[in-house]
């Protein structure tokens, strides 16, 4: 397959944001006083839309699950966004991949502004064509994020077979197949369940950021 277009997912894909993302979830909980579940569940923070975190984890209403991400954000904004590390070697793989002709984008569930700070703060910024975040509008699907980060691309649907979502979780895979893409998965960080990757379609599967790079460069063509 020939790829041309490389979305990339944020939150344990680029970064490991396991920390910052339990703690604040914990704390949400807590402030809505009720008992924050095990850290096996909190775990699975990572990755889905905040929202549907707390309906599913929680058994929130969407009132309450609501209510949740507000306080959630709250400590997120000014501290949780800090608890949290970049892939190792990551900025330097996506610099060489843009001067190898390949053009970059994030496509994360996470706040548009937040996807901004976090990518400036560990420099992929400039390596990046488009940041598309979660927005009032989209309310944090994968999928909207995704056709929005093509939309800012300028694509169109005769480009799509040379568009590669790059996420660690089944809702970077199910997002890019609502958008009509496929998905690359990548386990740096161990936050998808046994075989959900392959189980949910990803193309393939890698397991480090020099992996994710080799399968690239020597699988992917422009």
């Amino acid at each position: 397959m020939m790829y041309r277009y490389l979305l990339f997912d944020l939150d344990g894909t680029l970064t490991d944001s396991k920390e910052g993302i339990i703690n604040c979830a914990r704390w949400a909980i807590e402030q809505m006083g009720d008992t924050p579940p095990d850290e096996a569940t909190l775990l699975q923070f990572v990755g889905p839309p905040l929202r549907e975190s707390f309906m599913e984890f929680c058994h929130y209403p969407l009132e309450k699950a609501e209510e949740a991400m507000r306080l959630y954000r709250e400590r997120y904004v000014p501290i949780g966004q800090f608890e949290n590390k970049p892939a190792p070697g990551i900025a330097d793989v996506l610099a060489r991949l843009k001067a190898k002709g390949y053009t970059l984008a994030l496509a994360s569930s996470k706040p548009q502004g937040l996807c901004e700070s976090i990518c400036e703060r560990f420099g992929f910024t400039p390596s990046l064509a488009a940041i598309s975040g979660c927005t009032p509008e989209n309310r944090g699907s994968k999928a909207a994020a995704i056709h929005e980060a093509i939309a800012r691309l300028h694509l169109t649907e005769a480009d799509k077979p040379s568009v590669l979502m790059i996420g660690d979780r089944k809702f970077d895979v199910w997002g890019a197949k609502e958008c009509g893409i496929d998905c690359l998965g990548v386990e740096f960080f161990g936050y998808a369940a046994p075989n959900e990757l392959q189980d949910s379609g990803a193309v393939a599967v890698v397991h480090t950021v020099p992996e994710l790079e080799t399968f690239l460069l020597s699988g992917v063509s422009i």
